[in-house]
């Protein structure tokens, strides 16, 4: 067993290229590439439109992961952008970063997909599962559990406890996954121009009269007192949700074999392959159906059903839910895998609690951290509230990417002659593009969105008293010492 300077344990680097590539694509792959179609069409129009903001959105996430390729190589530590902003800003943005990761943003996410992952199972088995178990009032509002809650908990601790197996198992656990994902996606694209009446005509269409459920009117293309800026940043904030999570990969760079290689390469080539399989399998739904019909796609439905449906009847409907229940326990995998890297980094700074930077003697891994993290998903699953507070925090999480994106010319003045194994690919051009447009989204948010933005910062804010408190124990443990 191999041992750190200090004579610890260390993590093992048993994340090869392709597990690497898999975590990018496993973590950015989930639900949104077949679900957003129809909010996006709500919010653009026109299928031209859709789709230059699916390439415009992948372009912009290659960019950070152009810049994000340059810091991991610099730093191939646990923890990614936790190690970015600390470095380069200070302990106070780092420890944010993470408490947003831990508190909201990670778990919030893990708990979302785990339920996805029970509703899908439920519409696999027309219904059945679905029953009410438990209803009490608290604080005046209705609070239930559901046997679908029960089962996204249970989904949650299966798969934590699988991550606390070596790193290497859960690295191919990671690639068959994302394969499944890979799959999925060409049998919509492929079935639809292969086996589906469609027409390229359709691409001259636009939305007219489409029921667009639940879409704000603010941001709905043809309603009063719509502008085409909001409505294009809306369907941008769509299409990088179903983006989010390249830069996951930085979260497990300090377990990656030959990091200054392999994590460009997961992050340039899983970004590049994710756009062109998210633009393909978009053609291939403004192929099938109209914009309207699109638009007019219940919000319990997904688009890529109602393609299937086209050319497969009936059938579709089981087969769907069954790949949507592959997409998103990937997901759910490769979200455990890194997120509990971010508390064990901050652990080993002193910034988190000592238990959460212990790694098992058998496996390596950080299994209190990786528990811990999944418990508390699995209380925001049973809450009910975890929609929400991902809403809320979208808004925080780019401000992060920015900062993060920042600190490459950060770095380039403080460390101007440390060792680059890859240099960030049209430095400054690229990551300032990237900055700039960032800047667009939030001031966007901040004028559709103003009461999201403002809870989202609170929701980070909160991590200040933590931040003190720790601070001041661990002053506190030096001086007993």
């Amino acid at each position: 067993m191999s041992q750190s300077e200090n004579g610890s344990i260390s993590l093992v680097r048993g994340l090869g290229l392709l597990a690497a590539i898999s975590i990018v694509i496993g973590n950015v792959i989930g639900t949104g590439v077949f679900l957003k179609a129809r909010v996006m069409t709500c919010n653009v129009g026109k299928p031209s439109w859709v789709i230059f903001v699916w390439v415009f959105s992948g372009v912009l996430s290659l960019a950070g992961a152009l810049t994000y390729a340059e810091l991991a190589t610099m730093m191939p530590r646990a923890g990614g952008e936790y190690i970015f902003l600390k470095e380069a800003y200070g302990r106070v943005s780092g420890f944010l970063y993470g408490w947003m990761q831990i508190f909201i943003a990670k778990t919030g996410s893990q708990a979302a997909v785990a339920v996805a992952f029970a509703i899908f199972l439920n519409d696999a088995l027309d219904g059945s599962l679905k029953k009410i178990l438990f209803t009490t009032q608290l604080f005046g509002t209705e609070f239930s559990i559901s046997t679908l809650q029960l089962i996204a908990v249970g989904a949650i601790l299966i798969f934590a406890i699988l991550n606390c197996a070596t790193v290497a198992l859960s690295g191919h656990v990671a690639s068959v996954l994302t394969f499944v994902k890979i799959g999925l996606i060409l049998f919509v694209g492929t079935g639809a121009f292969i086996l589906a009446q469609g027409y390229f005509s359709n691409f001259g269409l636009v939305n007219t009269g489409g029921a667009c459920y639940d879409v704000d009117t603010a941001v709905h293309y043809g309603a009063n007192g719509y502008t085409f800026i909001a409505g294009f940043g809306a369907a941008m904030l769509g299409a990088l949700w179903g983006y989010d999570g390249w830069n996951n990969v930085t979260l497990v760079a300090g377990e990656i074999k030959d990091p200054q290689r392999n994590i460009p390469l997961a992050l340039i080539g899983g970004t590049a392959l994710i756009i062109l399989l998210y633009v393909f399998v978009n053609v291939a739904y403004f192929y099938v159906l109209t914009p309207t019909q699109i638009a007019n796609v219940a919000k319990e439905s997904s688009v890529a059903r109602e393609v299937v449906v086209t050319f497969l009847g009936p059938a579709a409907v089981s087969l769907m839910a069954m790949g949507l229940m592959a997409s998103s326990i990937g997901t759910l995998h490769t979200s455990i895998l890194t997120g509990a890297r971010v508390p064990y980094a901050m652990a080993h700074d002193g910034m988190f609690f000592k238990s959460f930077g212990r790694l098992s003697e058998k496996t390596r891994v950080p299994v209190t951290s990786i528990m811990v993290q999944s418990v508390w998903a699995c209380v925001l699953a049973l809450s009910g509230s975890f929609d929400t507070l991902t809403d809320y925090v979208i808004f925080g999480s780019w401000i992060f990417y920015g900062l993060a994106t920042a600190s490459v010319f950060v770095f380039r003045k403080k460390m101007p002659d440390a060792e680059r194994p890859y240099r960030a690919w049209g430095y400054p051009i690229v990551p300032i593009l990237f900055l700039l447009v960032t800047a667009f989204l939030l001031i966007n948010t901040i004028l559709t969105s103003t009461k999201q933005a403002l809870i989202g910062l609170g929701l980070i804010v909160l991590g200040l008293p933590v931040y003190f408190y720790l601070m001041n124990q661990n002053s506190a443990n030096k001086q007993n010492d």
